[in-house]
């Protein structure tokens, strides 16, 4: 019996609707779609732009709210996510999902009808790659969930992209594989100090199935692969000297950081200062990251800097 069945049911508010979304992750969300949007080369009518941003917005709070009603029973079981709409028994699961739905399929509509079939097809690819792939397949049977997961969350930047120039070039897909080889380091950094949530319902996150060890190892690993292809839009000419500085100082600045937490062992009541240090500087480090390059365009479409947008 599930623990929204064994618990009245409360009247539902817009704010728990809202909350299903996950706003919080929205942001970096669209975020990082709009810097793939301005990055590209070309142009967009701001009210279309403002439109495929939308979309992608939708479409992400449509996956977001299938994540949860599909982990209902989990998030139960864990502290950080008890209070969540549906386990707090504010929500019949139902009407998370019917809502869901309703989010995922007018997103791709609107996507398609006002941007383009190609970026709706990549959204669709996405909403599948969360709610599907990573929620009901990866995430239950194998501590590799985040590593093949990421890509879940690496199709904003290059949906923006796409919708500016109707194809798919190396650009849009190194801005995807930062975001894929960011995932790691950045969402094991918290599940170090959170593994007890996981273990407790059974989900085979890396510090749970492998170990603190070895996380902490991979961890400083795709910190080293997540550098030469931050640096890659730069070396391959699609961006001047202003983002290649910014993502070489951002490269170290991360394994500085991930260093210590790769290699340090915990003790009893270690209050883990550098995991919870990386994993807030691993968010930043994608909000500058992505803004350096639209910076860089910026300053190239003004004339400012040279370097060339081929890609």
């Amino acid at each position: 019996m599930t623990a929204t069945t064994t618990t009245k049911i409360m009247p539902t508010e817009w704010r728990d609707f809202f909350a299903l979304t996950k706003p919080r992750v929205m942001t970096l969300v669209v975020f990082t779609a709009i810097c793939g949007l301005f990055a590209a080369p070309g142009s967009i009518h701001p009210v279309l732009g403002f439109t495929a941003v939308l979309a992608i917005a939708i479409g992400a709070g449509g996956s977001a709210v299938l994540n949860q009603w599909w982990e209902a029973d989990l998030d139960a079981g864990m502290k950080r996510t008890k209070d969540r709409p549906l386990p707090g028994g504010r929500m019949r699961r139902e009407d998370a999902r019917d809502f869901g739905m309703f989010l995922s399929g007018t997103s791709l509509v609107l996507m398609g009808v006002a941007i383009g079939w190609l970026a709706a097809a990549l959204l669709l690819a996405a909403i599948i790659y969360y709610a599907v792939i990573y929620t009901m397949w990866l995430k239950p049977r194998t501590p590799q969930n985040i590593v093949i997961g990421g890509g879940a969350g690496a199709f904003p930047p290059l949906i923006g992209w796409v919708a500016v120039t109707g194809e798919l070039t190396a650009m849009p897909i190194l801005l995807f594989a930062i975001i894929f080889m960011w995932t790691p380091p950045h969402f094991w950094a918290l599940a170090l100090f959170v593994k007890t949530d996981y273990a407790n319902v059974g989900i085979p996150m890396m510090p749970v199935v492998r170990g603190e060890k070895s996380t902490r190892h991979q961890i400083l690993a795709y910190t080293v692969l997540l550098a030469p292809i931050a640096i890659a839009p730069w070396a391959i000419g699609g961006t001047s000297w202003v983002y290649g500085s910014v993502s070489v100082v951002l490269s170290l600045l991360f394994f500085a950081l991930a260093w210590p937490v790769g290699l340090r062992t915990r003790v009893e009541d270690d209050p883990m200062k550098q995991e919870v240090l990386l994993f807030k500087f691993s968010i930043a480090y994608l909000f500058v990251l992505f803004a350096a390059l639209v910076a860089d365009r910026v300053l190239f479409a003004q004339g400012i800097i040279g370097g060339g947008f081929f890609a």
